[in-house]
C-alpha cells in the first residue's frame, strides 16, 4: 500500500494507511534566484569545543566511586555505532527507501506491510544476465527503510538507549541525551524561500530574522535530506497537532533520524488520540530532520554546513547539519506566525495563565525577565509557557509541552519544573553522576543551555485543554539593568504597541577594566527570531484585540532599582509578585497615578506590599544627576532601535504609526 501524492507537493493519506505510510516524496525543478538579505544577530549558545561524540560522551558523565563497569555492546553503555537491527513483528515498521528507486522521484515510496525482516524478499529488483538494469534503478532500491510511526515514549526510550550513543536514563526516569556540536539554535543558518508571494508578505531586510534563499537551493537541500533519511535502516515519524483550538489547529508531520527527536516532538506538539490518527489525512506542514547529515556548503546561499530551511509555499521544513531539537520547535512557531495572521489570529511569544474566576493574563519577556517564573503561579491555571494564539474566541496554547531551561535548576526555586523531570521527559546536554545518574544542574561543561522538554500535563495546575477566554491583562516584562524604568507602569494602547515592538530588556555585560556596564537588548514582539511578518502588523493586531476586549497593558521592570547594575539592587521577586497579584486582582486599576518624564509612563502611587519609595525610580537613586543621564541614555537606545520600524506605515494614512512614535521617549 503506497501513500498518494499530488502534483504540488502536498501529501494525502487514506484513513487506513495513515499510520503505516509516508507521503510521496517529490522534487520539483526550476526556481527564481534572489539575493540574500542581512544576517541577523546570533544570540544562541556557543558551539561545543569537542571534535568527536566520544569526547562529548565522556564529558556528559561525571566520574564517581564506585565506578560502574562499561561493557562493550551492553551493560551501562547500550548505544553502539554499528548497524541497526529493525524491530520485527510491528506493522508500524514500513519501508520508504524505494522512493530512491526512481531518479525522477515520481513513483513514490513502496510501503511493505507485515514483518519487515521479510521485506528484502520483496525488495529485490529482478535482473537477468541478458538485460541491463533499468536506468531508474539504484542500489537503494534493494534495501528498505523502516518507518517507526508514532511510537510511545517507552518504545522511543528503548530505541534511543539501544542505538543512540549518549542516551541514558537519569535517576528520576528522564531520558538524558546529547544534541551534538550545536547546543542552541543557529539563526545565521536559517533560510526562508523568497518567492513571488513571500517577497511581498514577509519581513525582509535590516532587523529581520528572515534570510532569503531561492526555491532551487531549497530543493537541493530537501533532496539531500530525503536521500539521507532514505539511506537509513529506519526513520521516526510523528503525526501531531499545533494549537489547542480545534477550529484552527494545524496538522504537522515530522520525519527524523533520531529517537530523541521523535520523543522531543511527541512532548512539544499536541498528541492526537488513536481515532484522530486513523483520520489524520494530509499534513498541513512537514519537517524533514536530517540534522546528523550536513548540507553542501557550496550550495547557493549556504554559509556553513548547517542549514534550517523553510518553504512556506510547499509547507515544508528541512534541517541539515544540526541536531539541536529546538530548531524544530521554533521552526514550527515561525510557520504559525505566518499562517495564523492569515486567519486574523494573533500568534504570540508569551506565557499565559488564568485565574479561578476565568481572568486571563499574557506574559511577554525575553530571557532572564522572569516570564516563566511569574506565569507559573500555584493560585492560577497554566495555559502555556511560551507560544499562544489569540483568536475571536479567546487564547489557546500552540504547543502540547514545555521547554524549560535547566541551568541551576533547584527543587526549592522551581518545584513544578523539578517534579516534571521524570519518565517521558527529555533532558538535553546535562551532566550527571555516572553511578547514581543524578543530574548536576549547576554543571555547564557541555553547555549553559541545558533544557528539559516534557508534556504540559506534567505541570499539576495546567489547564487541559489549554484554552481560555480573552485576556484581561497584557504584561510586558523587562529586566532593566540600567535601573531607570519603574517597577510597574500602566500603558495606553499606543504605548503598549511601542514597547511590544521594541521588546526591550537589558543584559549585564562582562567586566572590562573593572567596570560593568549593562547592555540593552531589543527583540521585536519579544520574539524577533521567529516572526515572519513585519512587527508592526503583529502590534496592530494586538492593539485591535486589546481594544475590542478592554484589556489593559502593563510594563513591569524585574531588573534594578536605586542605580544601575553594580550600584543599585535587583527588585525583590516578592515585590514583583505583589505587583502581579495586584494586576490580576484588578486593584491596581483603582490606584492613583503620576506620569514620569521622558518615557511618559503612568506609575501608581501605591501598591500593597511594595515600598512606595521604589515606585518612582528617581526617588530610589541617591545621585539624581546620574539618574537623569542614565535615563537619557536608555531613551536614546530606544529611539535608535525604533528607527528600523519608522518607515513602515500602518494603515493607508499612517496615522497609527504616528501615534506609536509619539508614545516613545520624548526628549
Amino acid at each position: 500500500m503506497a501513500g498518494n501524492g499530488n502534483t504540488d507537493g502536498e501529501f494525502s493519506f487514506s484513513a487506513a494507511a495513515a499510520r503505516d505510510a509516508l507521503p510521496r516524496i517529490t522534487t520539483e525543478k526550476g526556481a527564481k534566484s534572489t539575493t540574500s538579505s542581512d544576517v541577523c544577530h546570533d544570540d544562541t549558545a556557543s558551539r561545543v569545543n569537542f571534535q568527536t561524540i566520544d569526547q562529548l560522551h565522556s564529558l556528559q558523565k561525571k566520574r564517581s566511586a564506585p565506578t560502574t563497569p562499561l561493557k562493550e555492546g551492553g551493560g551501562v553503555v547500550m548505544g553502539t555505532s554499528g548497524p541497526t537491527t529493525p524491530v520485527s513483528g510491528e506493522s508500524m515498521l514500513q519501508s520508504v527507501s524505494a522512493s530512491l528507486a526512481s531518479l525522477t522521484r515520481e513513483t513514490g515510496p513502496k510501503v511493505i506491510r507485515g514483518d519487515p525482516t521479510s521485506a528484502a524478499k520483496v525488495a529485490h529488483v529482478p535482473q537477468t544476465p541478458t538485460s541491463a538494469p533499468a536506468a531508474d534503478v539504484s542500489d537503494s532500491s534493494l534495501k528498505f527503510t523502516h518507518v517507526l510511526h508514532n511510537l510511545s515514549p517507552a518504545e522511543l526510550y528503548e530505541q534511543a538507549i539501544k542505538y543512540e550513543k549518549g542516551s541514558f536514563v537519569t535517576s528520576t526516569g528522564a531520558l538524558a541525551t546529547l544534541s551534538g556540536a550545536k547546543t542552541g539554535r543557529s539563526p545565521k543558518d536559517k533560510r526562508v524561500v523568497k518567492d513571488e508571494t513571500t517577497a511581498s508578505e514577509l519581513w525582509w531586510g535590516k532587523g529581520s530574522p528572515n534570510i532569503e534563499m531561492d526555491e532551487q537551493s531549497f530543493l537541493v537541500n530537501r533532496e539531500r535530506a530525503v536521500d539521507y533519511l532514505n539511506s537509513l535502516d529506519k526513520v521516526f515519524v510523528n503525526d501531531q497537532y499545533l494549537n489547542w483550538d480545534p477550529e484552527n489547529r494545524i496538522k504537522v508531520r515530522i520525519v527524523s533520524a533520531r529517537a530523541y527527536h521523535s520523543l522531543f516532538m511527541h512532548n512539544m506538539c499536541i498528541r492526537p488520540t488513536a481515532e484522530e490518527l486513523e483520520n489524520f489525512g494530509t499534513p498541513d506542514f512537514t519537517i524533514y530532520n536530517a540534522g546528523k547529515f550536513p548540507c553542501n556548503r557550496f550550495t547557493h546561499y549556504m554559509t556553513s554546513s548547517t542549514s534550517v530551511d523553510i518553504n512556506l509555499g510547499r509547507r515544508e521544513m528541512v534541517i541539515l547539519g544540526t541536531q539541536y531539537a529546538g530548531e524544530m520547535k521554533k521552526g514550527l512557531f515561525g510557520v504559525m506566525h505566518y499562517l495564523m495572521p492569515k486567519r486574523k489570529i494573533l500568534s504570540l511569544h508569551s506565557g499565559c495563565n488564568m485565574g479561578k474566576e476565568g481572568d486571563v493574563a499574557l506574559f511577554f519577556g525575553l530571557s532572564g525577565t522572569g516570564k516563566t517564573t511569574l506565569s507559573t503561579d500555584h493560585n492560577r491555571y497554566l495555559i502555556g509557557d511560551d507560544e499562544h494564539c489569540w483568536s475571536e474566541t479567546g487564547v489557546s496554547n500552540i504547543e502540547g509541552g514545555c521547554y524549560a531551561k535547566c541551568i541551576d535548576l533547584s527543587r526549592e526555586k522551581e518545584p513544578d519544573i523539578w517534579n516534571a523531570i521524570k519518565f517521558g521527559t527529555v533532558l538535553e546536554n546535562v551532566v550527571f553522576d555516572e553511578h547514581t545518574r543524578e543530574v548536576d544542574y549547576t554543571d555547564k561543561s557541555v553547555t549553559e543551555n541545558t533544557r528539559a522538554a516534557y508534556p504540559i500535563e506534567y505541570i499539576p495546575n495546567s489547564k487541559i485543554p489549554c484554552v481560555g477566554p480573552h485576556p484581561k491583562n497584557v504584561i510586558l516584562l523587562a529586566c532593566d539593568a540600567f535601573g531607570v524604568l519603574p517597577p510597574v507602569s500602566k500603558l495606553d494602547l499606543a504605548q503598549t504597541m511601542y514597547h511590544f515592538i521594541s521588546g526591550y530588556t537589558a543584559l549585564v555585560a562582562g567586566t572590562e577594566e573593572g567596570v560593568k556596564e549593562p547592555r540593552a537588548t531589543f527583540s521585536a514582539c519579544f520574539g524577533a527570531a521567529f516572526i515572519m511578518l513585519h512587527p508592526t502588523k503583529y502590534a496592530a493586531m494586538l492593539a485591535e484585540k486589546m481594544k475590542a476586549q478592554g484589556a489593559t497593558g502593563w510594563l513591569v521592570n524585574t531588573g534594578w532599582s536605586g542605580g544601575s547594575y553594580g550600584s543599585g539592587s535587583r527588585i525583590k521577586l516578592a515585590y514583583t509578585r505583589k505587583i502581579i497579584d495586584a494586576i490580576h486582582s484588578g486593584s491596581l486599576l483603582n490606584a492613583t497615578y503620576q506620569k514620569t518624564e521622558i518615557f511618559g509612563l503612568e506609575i501608581p502611587n501605591e501598591v500593597e506590599g511594595v515600598p512606595s519609595e521604589i515606585l518612582e525610580p528617581m526617588n530610589a537613586w541617591e545621585d539624581k544627576v546620574a539618574y537623569k543621564d542614565t535615563l537619557l541614555k536608555l531613551a536614546g537606545l530606544f529611539r535608535n532601535n525604533f528607527e528600523t520600524f519608522t518607515s513602515h506605515k500602518i494603515g493607508e494614512d499612517g496615522k497609527l504609526t504616528e501615534e506609536i512614535l509619539a508614545a516613545g521617549p520624548n526628549f
